[in-house]
């Protein structure tokens, strides 16, 4: 846990640096201390360890102590960003600063991956704004921070309206907009194609019919009329669909739009390109909020959200908290390096021991916890005891044999406060370690 490096420098920085790399999210990451000062910066050549900062987005951070997305401002280096930051507490809950992300919105990010790589071929682009209409992705990077005004469709937005509308954009081009607002970040997205690449083709074939006979102008009109139908249908479609792009379902009825004609072909292609590349990023960064990257099991934030799923069901369940003994020893003796290799093993003995349905999480430091949902009391015990004696019967790298002690509870019938059972099994914990470790109390 990053709180367990705050003092050593070098090992911030790598972990700053193994973020950074790890999901190629951000274009840098800090780690801050509570008073705002710098203790590492990932990449390097930024030159920001050991300043003070007092940019918009860590100073929120600061205040709020809480995971924030920041407005869109320039940094200290000059950059201009967005700031995605988490709070960092040690295990008496006091805040000891935050660990975030930047997006550099002018150059080359995650948003220019994401929505900047789409084959459009017609005039059609998106753009990203905040809440203050201040542009946060534009194909056009020199826009990128302007504020737009008398924007009918970031007007809407920014009031999270979803919809669509024909409009003049800052050339004076005619085009027709699709948005949407984007809840977790307060931002909106816009899609605009030209009106005239979907009307062009249609305009010279309805000057030759009338100026030939009015029969076959007549006639001509409502072939004309019908096939402009037929032609607006997948882009009503899809625009329709781009308006609640946010709602589950939404991928399947593009991918059901009859996009008969190259042009509607290839808007199809881009918005579930960008809907997939949307929910793999969003999927990636769900799970790696949910868990523990040492061991792969679930992290504290992980399990408090299924607790409060069993809270709200009254679901019974059993929890097996578990505690490597001395393993300070370990870390002392071995190195910390060392050490993260027994706390991975463990993990992998945990899952062993376990069901499907049942979850492994890694809460803090060497404390793990099992959660058994729909388990009495007996059962696991028993599933405590085979664990505890699959690990002394196992030889760790490098440390070679470890113990460890077990405490054990139940939820009683309507729990409401999963928290009561987390602290008996805790308790129980204590129990084992003091009556000689390497024991199950329950």
């Amino acid at each position: 846990m990053l709180v367990d490096v705050l003092d050593d420098d070098e090992r911030l920085f790598l972990e700053a640096e193994r973020l950074r790399l790890q999901t190629d999210s951000f274009n840098s990451v800090v780690i801050i201390n509570q008073a705002g000062e710098v203790q590492a910066a990932s990449p390097e050549s930024l030159q920001l360890t050991g300043m003070n900062l007092d940019t918009p987005g860590v100073q929120e951070a600061l205040s709020l102590q809480e995971p924030n997305i920041s407005a869109p401002y320039l940094s200290t280096v000059g950059n201009f960003i967005v700031f995605i930051s988490h709070p960092i507490y040690d295990k008496a809950g006091t805040y000891r600063g935050l660990v975030g992300g930047s997006l550099y919105l002018k150059k080359e990010s995650i948003l220019n991956r994401l929505l900047g790589s789409h084959p459009y071929r017609d005039g059609s682009y998106l753009y990203v704004v905040s809440a203050e209409k201040e542009l946060i992705y534009h194909p056009d990077t020199t826009r990128v921070g302007s504020v737009v005004e008398g924007n009918q469709a970031i007007d809407k937005v920014v009031q999270s309206q979803a919809g669509s509308l024909s409009l003049q954009n800052s050339q004076g081009i005619t085009m027709l907009a699709g948005y949407a607002p984007v809840p977790l970040s307060g931002w909106g997205i816009v899609a605009q194609r030209p009106e005239v690449a979907t009307l062009e083709p249609l305009e010279g074939l309805m000057h030759q019919v009338i100026h030939k006979t009015l029969p076959v102008a007549v006639i001509s009109l409502l072939l004309v009329w019908w096939g402009a139908r037929k032609i607006a249908k997948p882009l009503r479609q899809l625009a329709e669909n781009a308006r609640v792009m946010h709602s589950s379902g939404t991928e399947s009825e593009i991918s059901h739009v009859r996009s008969w004609y190259f042009e509607a072909h290839e808007l199809k292609k881009a918005l579930l390109m960008g809907m997939g590349f949307l929910k793999r990023n969003i999927e990636r960064l769900d799970k790696d909020n949910r868990t523990d990257p040492l061991t792969g099991l679930l992290n504290r934030r992980g399990l408090e959200q299924e607790l409060r799923v069993y809270e709200h069901t009254h679901r019974l369940f059993s929890v097996i908290s578990v505690d490597i003994d001395f393993f300070k020893k370990v870390n002392d003796t071995h190195g910390h390096d060392v050490g993260d290799l027994v706390l991975k093993e463990l993990g992998v003995q945990m899952l062993a021991c376990v069901r499907s349905e049942d979850l492994a999480c890694r809460i803090g430091g060497e404390e793990f916890l099992i959660l058994l949902p729909d388990t009495p009391l007996e059962v696991a015990v028993e599933v405590a005891e085979r664990l505890r004696a699959q690990v002394a019967a196992t030889a760790m790298p490098i440390v070679g044999q470890i113990t460890i002690s077990l405490g054990v509870a139940m939820s009683p019938a309507e729990m409401t406060d999963s928290a009561v059972v987390l602290k008996q099994a805790d308790e129980k914990l204590y129990e084992a370690k003091h009556n000689g470790r390497n024991r199950v109390e329950a």
